[in-house]
């Protein structure tokens, strides 16, 4: 009997430090609630980095996914040559983009030269771009919805400057572009090099952050934020940025916003890169950039007395003649130039570089002469005073064998008649 006894009270107090153990109800829930935070902030994290995790992999391990089906349409239509006549006809933005209608009072106009383009389409997947320069950081070009972009992956800050014949180059005015991706990184910030007082080098940034904020530092301190901003309407989406600079004066748009305008930047920039603080969960990402001499072309009341108007602002879908929202700058401007002068009339003339077929590119010149016309008219032009004529890549006015060369040769001519 007491050997059962001792038994018993063996099993009953193995069994109260078992209960011990275990943890109480609220231990429990406190459990439950730690796991589901973890996992929310899980999805928070992988959300924010869906767009860029495959490039990412690419980054890291270049010979996976080579021949996927987006590697395989980016090839395509990089080789195709059925389109080589705009650098902002590979915009990524394409089916997120605001529309024409929205940029109606869009008053940036790109400068009359290009200095310098790059959309990273001859550039292979996963490797470091042939046009540029590392000076900090690492980056990388991968696809990303199957169009080519240039990501900073490393560096705070990592920074890169475009490879260029002289070291001071930008010019008094000039203008930039390029489309970015708004993730959850910093950046990115256009770097201006300058020398200060002493002529010693320095920098200073103008940064479009992935928030919708346009902001300076190391520079005088100015900061707008993206109108109407929305983080569940802003992020995770290209947008089209651009500033102009002349006189010292700065303004600075992000899509169809100009967002912040600097009276005196306070600096004579000499070059320029893109910096920012980029990681592999969330790199910087970019595309289509354009460097270009002059802009902002100042049409109020002036009698319009030249033979022609030479126009690289007038963008397009990829080989087709659907024009991108971007182009009303330019659209604009000639509005108002005929608008000041009712008797002027013009021929509309649509060129391209000589990448493609000869046929196919004569051909898409009509169509986009014919489209830019039909869109001067829905702004109040009459059709009368309006002709098309696609030439193709008959009359290049500059290198087609360099690629600012074939920058310069894709544009839209409005010639007087």
């Amino acid at each position: 009997m007491r050997n059962v006894l001792r038994l018993i009270k063996s099993v009953l107090a193995a069994i109260l430090v078992i209960v011990a153990c275990q943890p109480s109800h609220a231990q429990l829930l406190n459990k439950i609630k730690e796991n589901v935070k973890n996992r929310a902030e899980d999805h928070v994290v992988n959300d924010a980095g869906n767009a860029t995790d495959k490039a990412i992999d690419k980054a890291e391990h270049p010979g996976i996914n080579k021949n996927d089906k987006k590697g395989t349409d980016s090839n395509e239509k990089k080789n195709s040559g059925n389109d080589s006549d705009n650098k902002n006809s590979d915009s990524p933005a394409a089916s997120t983009s605001p529309s024409i209608k929205s940029y109606q009072n869009y008053d940036f106009v790109p400068g009359d030269t290009i200095l310098f383009e790059d959309n990273f389409a001859d550039d292979q997947d996963g490797e470091f771009p042939a046009h540029w320069k590392l000076t900090k950081g690492q980056a990388v070009v991968n696809n990303i919805d199957g169009q080519p972009a240039f990501l900073l992956t490393q560096g705070n800050y990592c920074q890169v400057y475009p490879r260029m014949k002289t070291a001071s180059y930008l010019t008094d005015p000039f203008t930039i572009e390029f489309d970015y991706y708004a993730n959850s990184g910093y950046g990115p910030g256009i770097a201006f090099a300058y020398k200060d007082k002493d002529g010693n080098d320095a920098e200073g940034y103008i940064e479009f952050s992935t928030s919708g904020e346009v902001s300076t530092f190391e520079l005088a301190n100015f900061s707008a934020q993206y109108p109407g901003y929305e983080e569940s309407t802003f992020r995770k989406k290209w947008h089209h940025a651009a500033l102009i600079y002349k006189n010292n004066q700065v303004k600075c748009y992000i899509d169809q916003f100009r967002v912040l305008v600097i009276p005196d930047l306070g600096i004579v920039p000499t070059s320029f890169g893109f910096a920012g603080i980029g990681d592999d969960e969330n790199p910087i990402i970019f595309t289509n950039v354009r460097l270009a001499k002059g802009g902002q072309m100042n049409t109020i009341g002036k009698k319009f007395t030249d033979a022609k108007i030479v126009t690289h602002g007038i963008t397009f879908d990829v080989d087709k003649a659907d024009i991108k929202p971007e182009s009303m700058g330019t659209l604009n401007m000639i509005v108002k130039i005929m608008n000041n002068n009712p008797d002027l009339k013009f021929e509309v003339d649509g060129h391209t570089d000589n990448t493609g077929q000869a046929a196919h590119n004569l051909s898409l010149s009509q169509q986009r002469a014919d489209a830019v016309k039909a869109q001067l008219e829905k702004m109040g032009i009459s059709a009368s005073r309006l002709t098309t004529k696609g030439f193709g890549d008959t009359k290049p006015i500059s290198d087609n064998n360099t690629t600012d060369g074939r920058a310069n040769n894709r544009r839209v001519e409005f010639v007087k008649m």
